[in-house]
């Protein structure tokens, strides 16, 4: 009984939303498109979201390349690691025009972080298959690699950078946060660095440290690349991890005046810290992201404080504290949940359509731009 007033009130504050999943389309591994998922793209997203997306912040690897088998152990120590079916090319493509009708897409991709790829083939696979549909790339990149590696990467077509992780420091099995607390120059050593500023190439750059952005190593290093290497391209990726308003005030503030950072608002769902990057960012440094395949994930998040959990209708072992099936029935893809935060913060600051198509789009194609002008003149 409790379930049916639920699922009665939540139809009377939403009388346009249906709970019938209705026909589904497949889009990759566990997820698909429902009727749902139609219904709030048409009712929140279809006049607002630009004719043009350009999507800097996206995953994509041929599950070939996958040479590492996940045990439960490993699925249990980290959410993401439940959510790591990479998905292909094709798939991606598939899942654009799905969860984007009528709309053109370009993007940015990259494959998956880590000592479980074979990173030298899924950075190469993207080469060949990615400027086929006038996509971009960065290569995934060791840091034990010499300079003359990562020049040799950023010869090959159509790779306009790199994305160093900590976790390719070395590899662990029994845990992923074994380098989370490592100096970022510890993944991004300074003789890449050398490479890529000269180069004028694209960083997309992850921080480490529990404390995320703010943590006080990760100011002082990314301000003293801004300094060293001021060619290189640096995107701060997930607004720096600041997936809650007190780790946004922390790690964003600080940066804020550098006219020539950038940061991507990828799995960043809450509204407050949208809000708080377009006031002190502003939408001529803020790149829009997808960060799929995870986010094809069903759910939403909620926060209180510096913490955050994830809901999802899937029985993952993160999701412990499931909400009702009314409430679960109701849920869309996690992709639509951040464009609804977003789209939450630019009509609260009365953000025009000029400033909102820079952020899904020109910004990126601005960047995309220098970044291959620049490569084009490597002998």
């Amino acid at each position: 009984m409790r379930h049916c007033c639920q699922r009665k009130l939540l139809q009377e504050r939403n009388p346009k939303m249906s709970f019938d999943p209705g026909p589904e389309i497949r889009l990759h591994s566990l997820y698909t498109y429902r009727d749902i998922d139609r219904r709030f793209w048409e009712e929140h997203l279809e006049e607002w979201v630009p004719q043009e997306l350009a999507d800097a912040h996206v995953h994509i690897v041929h599950p070939r390349y996958q040479v590492e088998t996940l045990t439960e152990e490993m699925k249990r120590d980290y959410w993401v690691n439940e959510l790591m079916d990479m998905q292909d090319v094709e798939t991606a493509e598939h899942c654009y025009r799905t969860l984007f009708p009528g709309r053109k897409v370009t993007c940015l991709a990259f494959g998956f972080p880590g000592l479980g790829w074979e990173i030298e083939g899924a950075n190469l696979y993207l080469s060949e298959e990615l400027p086929k549909r006038g996509w971009l790339s960065l290569a995934v990149i060791r840091p034990t690699w010499v300079a003359g590696q990562i020049e040799w990467w950023l010869r090959q077509p159509g790779i306009i950078g790199v994305k160093p992780y900590y976790t390719l420091i070395g590899y662990d099995r029994s845990t992923r946060d074994r380098y989370i607390e490592s100096s970022i120059f510890d993944f991004l050593p300074h003789h890449q660095l050398e490479v890529l500023n000269h180069h004028h190439a694209w960083v997309t750059l992850h921080v480490p440290h529990a404390d995320r952005l703010g943590h006080p190593g990760n100011i002082r290093e990314i301000r003293e690349i801004r300094r060293r290497y001021p060619s290189i391209i640096l995107v701060i990726a997930h607004f720096g991890r600041s997936y809650t308003l007190p780790h946004a005030e922390e790690g964003l503030l600080p940066l804020a005046e550098d006219p020539g950072l950038y940061f991507d608002n990828s799995a960043v769902l809450n509204p407050e810290v949208h809000r708080l990057a377009l006031e002190h960012i502003g939408p001529d440094r803020i790149l829009y992201g997808t960060d799929n395949p995870v986010f094809y994930m069903r759910g939403r998040r909620q926060w209180s404080g510096r913490t955050y959990v994830n809901r999802t209708s899937h029985p993952f072992y993160f999701n412990k504290d499931r909400e009702s099936p009314d409430i679960e029935a109701t849920y869309t893809l996690y992709t639509y949940e951040a464009l609804r935060g977003f789209k939450t913060a630019c009509q609260q600051l009365g953000l025009g359509s000029r400033d909102v198509a820079r952020i899904f789009n020109g910004n990126a194609r601005e960047l995309f731009a220098r970044a291959n002008r620049q490569l084009k003149n490597i002998d």
